[in-house]
C-alpha cells in the first residue's frame, strides 16, 4: 500500500498504511489520507469572546467554542495537554454534525463559533464544514491557533474566517524548537499571510518565566511585530500559570508583564493587553488619540463600551476592530 504526505502542516508526515501523522488526529488508511475527528468534538462551551482572547471583536458577545484531540504542537505548558496531546480514541467525544455545532450556536446566543482549546488546524475539514454552515446562519467564524501551518491551506481558511488569533510564542527558533517541538518561520509567514488577507488578527504572546522573558524578547518581537503588522493589531501579554511539563516554574511575575506592555507601547504599538490578571488596567482599551477608556473589562466581562460605530465616542478616532 502507498504512502501518503499530509500537506496540512510544515511538519509534511510521510505516513504508511495504518500510521497516523505527528498530530495523532490523520491517518493514512487504504492509501488516502484520513481524518479521524471529523464531527467528534470533545470539548464545546459557550464561551466570552474575551476568553479567547478577541477584544477588538463582537465585544461582550459569546463564542461557541469546540475543539477535537491533537495537536500538532507539543508545547512544554500546555494548560489544555489532555485533549491536545492524547489521541482521539482516548478522549470523551461527542458526535457533532456541523449542522449540530450551528444549531448549539443559536440555541446559545453565540454570534461567532471559534475553533479553539486545542489545534483548528488538525482538524481542517471539519472546521471549514462548520465555517461554511455558519455562514448561511449569519454567525461569524474564529480560530484560536498556533499558526504552525501551510500557506495554501491557510489560505484556504481565510476564505471561512472572520477572525485570528494567534499565538506568537516566542521570538527565537530556539523556543520553538525546545518549547513546542515546532520552528518559528512557519508561524511567522502565516501571521503576516493573516494580515495581507485582511482576516481581523489578534496576537497572543504567553510570558514563561526563564524561556521567553527578557526584555531583549520583548523589543526583539515588538519590533518584528510594527515592521511587519504594524501598530493597529491588537497583543496581548499573558501570564503563565504552571502547568503540564513546567510545574517546576513560577507563575509570570506581574512586573514581567508590565514591563513588556510598556515596551510595546513605546515602540508604537496601539493596543496592548496583559492577560490572565483579571483587575489590571491592561485588560481595558484606550483610545491612542485621545488616551480615554474605551472599554473596561472586568476578567472576561466588558462593564463600559464607549466605543460608537467603530470610533472613539470622545474624540472620533477610528479605533480598528470589529465592533457589531
Amino acid at each position: 500500500m502507498k504512502k501518503v504526505k499530509c500537506l496540512l502542516c510544515p511538519r509534511g508526515c510521510e505516513l504508511k498504511e495504518g500510521e497516523r501523522g505527528n498530530c495523532r488526529s490523520r491517518m493514512n488508511m487504504g492509501g488516502k489520507l484520513q481524518t479521524l475527528v471529523h464531527g467528534k468534538p470533545c470539548a464545546v462551551h459557550a464561551d466570552p469572546i474575551e476568553k479567547k482572547p478577541f477584544y477588538h471583536f463582537l465585544p461582550g458577545s459569546l463564542s461557541y467554542s469546540l475543539a477535537t484531540a491533537g495537536c500538532n504542537l507539543h508545547c512544554l505548558y500546555c494548560q489544555n495537554w489532555e485533549i491536545s496531546q492524547s489521541n482521539p480514541e482516548d478522549t470523551v467525544n461527542m458526535d457533532m454534525s456541523p449542522e449540530q455545532v450551528v444549531q448549539g450556536a443559536i440555541e446559545n446566543n453565540c454570534r461567532s463559533i471559534a475553533c479553539t482549546y486545542s489545534e483548528p488546524i488538525i482538524f481542517f475539514e471539519y472546521a471549514a464544514d462548520i465555517a461554511k454552515e455558519a455562514r448561511k446562519n449569519n454567525i461569524l467564524n474564529v480560530w484560536v491557533t498556533a499558526g504552525y501551518i501551510n500557506q495554501k491551506p491557510l489560505e484556504e481558511a481565510c476564505g471561512f474566517l472572520d477572525a485570528i488569533k494567534v499565538d506568537f510564542k516566542g521570538i527565537t527558533e530556539d523556543f520553538y524548537q525546545n518549547v513546542t517541538r515546532g520552528s518559528i518561520g512557519p508561524v511567522m509567514n502565516a501571521i503576516k499571510l493573516i494580515k495581507e488577507k485582511g482576516i481581523w488578527l489578534e496576537i497572543v504572546n504567553l510570558i514563561v518565566p526563564t524561556y521567553n522573558d527578557t526584555r531583549e524578547d520583548f523589543s526583539r518581537m515588538c519590533d518584528w511585530i510594527t515592521e511587519n503588522l504594524g501598530p493597529d493589531v491588537p497583543v496581548h501579554f499573558s501570564r503563565f500559570w504552571p502547568t503540564y511539563r513546567l510545574k517546576n516554574l513560577p507563575p509570570t511575575p506581574e512586573e514581567s508583564l508590565i514591563l513588556a506592555r510598556n515596551i510595546a507601547m513605546s515602540k508604537g504599538i496601539n493596543y496592548v493587553y496583559i492577560g490572565n490578571i483579571p483587575e489590571h488596567e491592561g485588560n481595558n482599551t484606550y483610545c491612542p488619540a485621545c488616551k480615554k477608556l474605551l472599554i473596561e473589562r472586568l476578567g472576561y466581562t466588558v462593564t463600559q463600551n464607549y466605543i460608537t460605530s467603530g470610533n472613539c465616542k470622545f474624540c472620533s478616532a477610528k479605533i480598528p476592530g470589529r465592533w457589531d
